[in-house]
């Protein structure tokens, strides 16, 4: 069994009621694998709790999460080249990432959506403006029925950006609207939450393995932040 495999089993041996959602699991997975290899970019929303979540997911893509993630060896040389001073402190204290956004951080640009425009658009508006072709939209969202993650899905979805739902049981509005929908198996909103949060570490898990499982790799075909696309040779 391959290392994201593992981590997958390892999810549903701990919470063998998450076995519904092992599809829809593996097929979010895909979706970011894609997205991240084509040198694309993750949007993360949510509200609440779910705002948390969408930070939390950001930070365990952005840095090392459970493996290492060294720069490689040409960033390295690329730093080393330059004049500037504490150049060994930064090349050891850069991890290489997985491009995510948050767009719950956005404070002056939360509010002034809300203010000028509405608060149903704070998020549809980050999405057409940060989103391009081939990016992931991760939206969160309980009810699946929160007026500013569905708007949000509609845009992403209009502009050639790939939709992952983590909704309850019913999936509400998010269902049939996103590409893949992750229904957690439960109605009450902290039950729900409680599951979205070993979900998404999951996930994170399965594409650092993906990504990181090599400490050093070539920075041929890799995108600019630092994924592997291919091994080194």
């Amino acid at each position: 069994m391959n290392p994201t495999a593992q981590i997958k089993q390892g999810l549903l041996t701990r919470f063998p009621e998450l076995i519904i959602c092992r599809e829809a699991i593996g097929k979010a997975f895909s979706v970011l694998r894609q997205c991240y290899a084509a040198g694309g970019k993750v949007l993360v929303c949510g509200n609440g709790g779910s705002a948390a979540d969408a930070e939390h997911i950001t930070a365990e893509l952005m840095k090392e999460f459970q493996l290492n993630r060294r720069i490689t060896l040409a960033d390295r040389e690329k730093l080393q080249q330059t004049s500037f001073e504490n150049i060994e402190y930064l090349a050891n204290h850069l991890h290489r990432t997985l491009p995510t956004v948050s767009l719950v951080s956005q404070a002056a640009l939360l509010s002034a959506v809300s203010n000028d425009l509405a608060f149903d658009m704070v998020y549809a508006q980050q999405v057409y403006g940060y989103a391009r072709p081939g990016d992931t939209l991760v939206a969160i969202s309980t009810s699946g029925n929160s007026p500013n993650i569905v708007n949000a899905v509609i845009v992403a979805n209009a502009f050639g950006v790939n939709t992952i739902g983590l909704t309850g049981e019913t999936g509400g509005r998010l269902h049939g609207l996103c590409h893949v929908l992750i229904a957690a198996p439960a109605k009450e909103t902290y039950l729900i939450q409680e599951y979205h949060l070993p979900i998404y570490h999951t996930l994170c898990a399965m594409l650092e393995a993906e990504f990181f499982s090599e400490p050093e790799m070539d920075t041929k075909n890799i995108n600019t932040k630092g994924t592997k696309i291919t091994k080194k040779k």
